[in-house]
């Protein structure tokens, strides 16, 4: 029977990928050979991938169209024009950096915004973006409310700055340690959870004062539009695009991954106000990616991005995506699975302490329950814990996140609401025989980002 709370999906089918279920005993053999890790998994050994929702959407007619019209002249083509347009209008930012992906503007934005010794204060870390930030000589500085990292609780705005916690490091500090504010929206390892626009204003009318730059990681802005429009007062008639306007009209700035709200399979971006910051980062963007009209993207992506980035503005396409996400977590609820609540945008999150109580943090839960339902039925996940916290550069002991979770990442246009039936069926199933999960021990540890090709076994 149809349910309102969960829309149809927006589009009709027009191609197909045919993927295949192997057998539990295959399953078995296939996670033991990448080390009990769900990145060295080969896809095609993935029923259903919810690994990440990054550059694994599917791109519609008119992004396809699109890839024919690339122009790929080595310095100002049509198609950067294009999207440097179309990222002018829907943003409002004056100047346009292309890059690889997300991670290639964190590393500009790192490189001439940052001092050594300075701090970046953020609501909640993510892991390319800290690495880039300490790399650099910044110092990340966690100022996310409390509420946050406690996946029961069950608030609107799990993402908001607490301005108590920004005041105390500026006032204890001074203004001038403080590179800059990074305000991500949504907070991915929170949960996918937004920011509120008053938080947004809050968080600027405290920064501008004191000469402090507010850069926000814009990765899924729609998405955190979406939620304003859903749940602050005031915004339920305003639309996404009006929205997104607005909310950075809250920031000096932004670092962008294409491979999300723009809905394309690669390319990011930098925007930024400042004319030196500009200049500079101009300048290193031939060092590091390319010319500063591609940026390490070809011209036919740039067109699917400038196309995509307008499809995700269209209101039933957002409303789809985050209601299909929250279809998959109410349904986990619904049998008793420990999630963090409230569900996110782009993902539902396991709450993997609760998931495995039987196994301590250092056992790494959240790597062995994402493990675990990869051989329980196919689907692939990621783990946002301890292993992808990674360690104190001085003390070299592990970050212990409060939150220990597995990620189930929805990629968008992509799976249908019976695919979410059977990732949550699956998950259904584990949780019912969750004492059989054993923990994990490293055997290969990588020194950087190590979650991405680190290897274990069971203990």
């Amino acid at each position: 029977m149809f349910d309102a709370r969960y829309p149809a999906e927006p589009y009709r089918i027009k191609a197909v990928e045919t993927i295949r279920m192997n057998t539990r005993e295959e399953r078995l053999e296939l996670i033991r050979k990448a080390g009990y890790n769900t990145f060295l998994l080969n896809s095609e050994d993935v029923y259903i991938d919810l690994l990440t929702d990054s550059g694994t959407n599917a791109m519609s007619d008119k992004q396809w169209a699109g890839m024919m019209l690339g122009d790929e002249a080595y310095a100002s083509s049509k198609n950067w024009k294009r999207l440097e347009s179309t990222v002018r209008e829907l943003f409002g930012f004056q100047y346009v950096i292309p890059t690889h992906q997300g991670r290639g503007a964190e590393n500009l934005l790192s490189r001439v915004a940052i001092k050594p010794g300075q701090y970046v204060p953020g609501n909640m870390y993510f892991t390319t973006t800290r690495y880039h930030q300490e790399a650099n000589g910044g110092v990340f500085y966690d100022i996310i409310r409390d509420e946050a990292h406690d996946a029961r609780l069950d608030i609107a705005f799990k993402g908001d700055i607490d301005l108590n916690k920004l005041r105390a490091l500026v006032d204890r500090v001074g203004a001038e340690q403080i590179a800059y504010v990074c305000l991500a929206i949504t907070v991915n390892l929170a949960g996918g959870q937004p920011v509120s626009m008053a938080n947004m204003r809050a968080v600027q009318a405290y920064c501008k004062p004191l000469g402090i730059k507010v850069f926000m990681d814009a990765t899924r802005c729609v998405e955190n539009a979406f939620f304003i429009k859903e749940r602050e007062q005031g915004y339920a008639d305003k639309s996404i695009r009006e929205i997104v306007r607005e909310q950075f009209s809250c920031a000096d700035g932004c670092t962008m991954s294409g491979k999300k709200d723009c809905i394309t399979n690669i390319g990011g971006f930098l925007c930024v106000n400042d004319e030196e910051l500009f200049v500079r980062a101009r300048e290193l963007v031939v060092v590091f990616e390319g010319m500063p009209s591609y940026g390490g993207m070809a011209g036919r992506d740039m067109e699917a991005m400038a196309i995509g980035l307008q499809e995700a503005m269209q209101e039933e396409y957002i409303a789809h995506r985050v209601k299909q996400v929250r279809y998959l977590g109410d349904r986990l609820m619904e049998a008793g699975v420990p999630i963090v609540r409230p569900v996110g945008g782009h993902a539902v999150f396991l709450d993997a302490r609760a998931f495995c109580p039987h196994l301590e943090q250092s056992q790494l839960p959240a790597q062995a329950l994402a493990a675990a339902i990869y051989v329980e039925g196919g689907v692939r996940s990621m783990e946002r814990g301890i292993v992808s916290a990674g360690r104190d550069k001085d003390t070299g002991l592990d970050h212990a996140p409060k939150l220990e979770t597995v990620r189930l990442t929805i990629p968008r246009r992509v799976y249908t609401y019976r695919h979410m039936d059977v990732a949550a069926d699956t998950v259904i199933r584990l949780y019912q025989h969750r004492q059989d999960i054993r923990g994990l021990k490293w055997v290969y540890e990588p020194k950087q980002l190590r979650f991405f090709t680190g290897r274990f076994e069971q203990i």
